[in-house]
């Protein structure tokens, strides 16, 4: 048995990256699944790829139609809905204070907080009335952390998805539907590349590139995978979790915890040269 079995669920974002992962390991795991992207052509393949469990609706999720219109084809087809993950995201303006476009701020809380909030508001309704679900929301340690991003934006914005999840799990808890975030460190994905400029198509074809420059980004001695994230998901999204509501799960090898022993090492003999000791 798998631990999704006979589970309906939603992601979204999930033509590459941490939400592609996560839609074949839930499929993997016994659940039907509608996920979303706005990219027709990487929704088609993964849909080929993953058989009549799982169905491609392209879709923007900062959109409230797309998400009424998802939602309906959900439970139209399925006559449920058990696990949401609001995973859509992406880059947001890099620099200063100073010079952040307003167009650029406007369109990164759109897709990194504004979709989430649709989300939610979407399958809460369903869940109540089922008066069963799992909603799990895509935050960062840079929601936690100042400096672990390319964008004080972007790290705003996961701040705010964090806390979102915690206010709207002290509502639907009381109807037995839990609301949670994962929080990724530096998870090998295109979505630095993105960040830094570099066109989507190729910025996902460095993700091995990538995982050389994030390999001693935290203690545990490799970069974080998509899989690392999509476990937890699972997890989250199971029965296994029915007792978990309000929290953030962070999946980043340790960045959260400090510097690493070594870095801590390193300083201090530092202050000792410096001191002549």
């Amino acid at each position: 048995m798998g631990l999704l079995d006979g589970k309906v669920a939603i992601i979204t974002g999930a033509t590459s990256g941490i939400g592609a992962r996560t839609a074949e390991l839930f499929v993997e795991e016994g659940a039907k699944v509608v996920f979303t992207g706005r990219r027709r052509t990487e929704g088609e393949a993964l849909a080929t790829k993953l058989g009549a469990s799982g169905r491609f609706i392209q879709a923007d999720a900062t959109l409230e139609d797309d998400w009424r219109r998802v939602i309906a084809e959900t439970t139209t087809t399925f006559g449920k809905l058990d696990a949401v993950f609001n995973n859509a995201g992406g880059p947001a303006p890099t620099g200063s204070i100073a010079s952040v476009p307003v167009d650029g701020f406007d369109k990164a809380m759109a897709l990194l907080v504004r979709s989430v909030m649709l989300g939610m508001k979407h399958a809460a309704p369903i869940m109540m009335k089922q008066r069963s679900g799992s909603i799990i929301n895509n935050g960062s340690i840079a929601g936690h952390l100042a400096g672990h991003s390319t964008s004080m934006i972007y790290g705003a914005a996961k701040a705010a998805v964090n806390h979102l999840t915690r206010c709207v799990a002290m509502e639907l808890g009381e109807h037995n539907v839990r609301v949670n975030s994962v929080s990724p460190g530096a998870i090998a994905t295109g979505i630095l590349a993105k960040a830094l400029g570099v066109e989507t198509a190729k910025a996902e074809q460095l993700a091995g590139t990538i995982k050389g420059i994030y390999a001693k980004a935290q203690p545990i001695p490799r970069a974080g995978i998509t899989d690392d994230v999509a476990q937890c998901v699972i997890w989250l999204a199971s029965d296994r979790a029915t007792f978990v509501n309000g929290a953030d799960i962070v999946v980043d090898g340790g960045v959260i915890g400090g510097r690493s022993y070594s870095q801590h090492q390193e300083g201090l003999q530092h202050v000792k040269t410096m001191l002549g000791i």
